[in-house]
C-alpha cells in the first residue's frame, strides 16, 4: 500500500471545508463515459461524513466528460474494502469500475483516508493508496483521490487539485479572484474601482499577472500570490495588455501600441528589455505562447477579419493557422500541441471551439452564445470559458470532445476572464 503525506507549497485554507456542498449545473450529458461507482467512504470520527468526499470526486470525474457517476440510491451495497466488494452484483449494475475508501482521524485533529479503486469487469484490485491531511485537507484530499483515479484510468494527469483566478463585479468595484478549479473557497487577491483584465499564472503556480487601469490608463502588474505584492511592469503610452507568461517563467508575451498600432512584444520580467515581435497595419493582440516557447499564438486583422497566427519568437515571422469561418480569436494551444482552443463565430454566434493542429479540423464544443476567453486546463483535456446564462455572466467548463459542459458554481455573480493555473506541487 502507497502511502502519501499531503503537503502543499503554499496553501490556502480561508473557509472551513465542512460547510462546503458542491452543486453542478449540468449544460449538457455525455458522449458514452465510463460507468463509476464512487462509494461515500467509512468515517470513524465526527463534524462530517463520508459522502462529502464522494461528492467530491463523483462531479470532478464526471466534468472530465471521461465518467458517469452512479447515482447513490442505485447502488447495491456500500463496500469499503475490497474484501467487501461482490464483482458479480457490480458487473450487473453496469459500473466498471468502483471507488471507495475510510477516512480515519490523527491525533493531530487531521484524518487519514484509505483509497481503492476496483476494475469490475476484471474483478481485480487497480491500487490501494493512503493519504493524510490536516483539518481543513478534505477538499485537498478529494481532489488527489480524483486525479488518482482519472489518471489511472485515463493515462492523463488529472486536474482536479488546480486553482482558477478570474475577474468579477461590476463598474467601480471590480474583484480579482482565486479559487479552487470547480470554484470552491474562493477568496479576493485584490479590489479596484477600476477595470481588471487578461490575468494568466507563472508557470510555478507561484504569480499572476493582470491588467488594470487603477490610476486612469493600463498597466501590466505582477502579483506574487504568497505575499500579495503587486508590482507594475509596464506603463507604456497606449494600450498595455494582454499578458501571457513563456514557458519557462522569464518572459511576457504582451500587446502594446506604444508605436502607434497594437503589436506583440516579448518582456523580460528580470532586465524590462523589450522585444517587438509582429509589426503590421493591422490590430496584432491577445498573444499566447507555444508548449516549446518557440512560437507566439496571436489573434491579428491583417486579413481584413480576426485569424489567428503563429509568429516565430526568433524570427517574427507569422503564418495563419485559422481558416474555417470570417471570426477565430482568444487562440490557446494545449501543452502538447495538438489541440488550439479558441472563440469561433458561427451563424453570427460565438463559441468555444478546438482546433485539431495535424488535420485543421474545427469542433464547436458548446450551445452557448456569447462565450469568452478560453482558458486551457494544463492537461488540455477540459476548458474553461465565460459565457452569459440568465442575464449574467458566468464560468462554464466544457470537456474537449464537448461532451460534458458545466457551470461553475462560483460564489459570486458576474464573472469573466477566467485562467486556469498548473499543476499542483505536492
Amino acid at each position: 500500500m502507497k502511502k502519501i503525506i499531503l503537503s502543499f507549497v503554499f496553501f490556502f485554507a480561508c473557509t472551513s471545508v465542512y460547510a462546503q456542498r458542491l452543486t453542478i449545473n449540468i449544460d449538457k450529458g455525455g458522449r458514452n463515459p465510463t460507468p463509476i461507482a464512487v462509494i461515500p467512504f467509512a468515517w470513524s470520527g465526527g463534524g462530517f461524513n463520508g459522502d462529502q468526499v464522494a461528492e467530491i470526486v463523483s462531479s470532478d470525474l464526471y466534468r472530465s466528460g471521461q465518467f458517469k457517476p452512479i447515482e447513490k440510491q442505485s447502488m447495491l451495497s456500500f463496500p469499503h474494502a475490497e474484501s467487501e466488494v461482490v464483482y458479480r452484483d457490480w458487473r450487473m449494475s453496469g459500473a466498471e469500475y468502483l471507488v471507495t475508501g475510510q477516512l480515519s482521524p490523527l491525533g493531530n485533529g487531521g484524518f487519514a483516508a484509505t483509497f481503492i479503486l476496483c476494475d469490475i469487469n476484471g474483478q481485480k484490485l487497480m491500487f490501494s493508496k493512503t493519504i493524510q491531511g490536516g483539518p481543513n485537507n478534505l477538499r485537498d484530499i478529494a481532489h488527489y483521490i480524483s486525479d488518482q483515479v482519472y489518471e489511472t484510468l485515463t493515462g492523463y494527469r488529472g486536474v482536479f487539485q488546480t486553482r482558477i483566478v478570474y475577474v468579477g463585479g461590476g463598474v467601480g468595484n471590480v474583484k480579482l479572484y482565486m479559487a479552487d478549479q470547480d470554484g470552491a473557497r474562493e477568496q479576493v487577491l485584490m479590489n479596484s474601482t477600476e477595470p481588471v483584465l487578461s490575468p494568466d499564472w507563472s508557470p510555478d503556480g507561484k504569480q499572476i499577472v493582470y491588467v488594470s487601469f487603477e490610476g486612469g490608463r493600463p498597466g501590466i502588474y505582477l502579483q506574487t500570490l504568497a505575499t500579495g505584492r503587486r508590482e507594475r511592469l509596464t506603463s507604456f503610452p497606449g494600450l498595455n495588455g494582454a499578458p501571457s507568461f513563456s514557458p519557462d517563467g522569464r518572459s511576457l508575451a504582451i500587446c502594446l501600441s506604444k508605436g502607434g498600432n497594437p503589436d506583440v512584444y516579448v518582456l523580460d520580467i528580470a532586465s524590462r528589455q523589450l522585444r517587438q515581435i509582429t509589426n503590421h497595419p493591422g490590430i496584432d493582440t491577445e498573444p499566447s505562447w507555444t508548449a516549446d516557447g518557440s512560437g507566439i499564438i496571436f489573434t491579428s486583422s491583417r486579413g481584413g477579419k480576426p485569424q489567428l497566427y503563429r509568429a516565430s519568437v526568433s524570427s517574427g515571422q507569422a503564418e495563419r493557422i485559422t481558416y474555417e469561418g470570417d471570426y477565430n480569436a482568444h487562440g490557446r494551444m494545449s501543452k502538447d500541441g495538438k489541440l488550439l482552443s479558441f472563440i469561433h463565430r458561427r451563424d453570427g454566434v460565438f463559441h468555444t471551439a478546438v482546433q485539431d493542429m495535424k488535420s485543421n479540423r474545427v469542433t464547436v464544443l458548446t450551445q452557448t452564445s456569447l462565450d469568452e476567453s478560453p482558458a486551457m486546463a494544463p492537461n488540455g483535456r477540459m476548458i474553461m470559458y465565460a459565457t452569459k446564462r440568465g442575464g449574467r455572466s458566468v464560468l462554464s467548463t466544457v470537456s474537449v470532445d464537448g461532451g460534458v459542459q458545466v457551470t461553475v458554481p462560483v460564489q459570486n455573480a458576474d464573472v469573466r476572464e477566467p485562467a486556469w493555473g498548473p499543476f499542483r506541487t505536492q
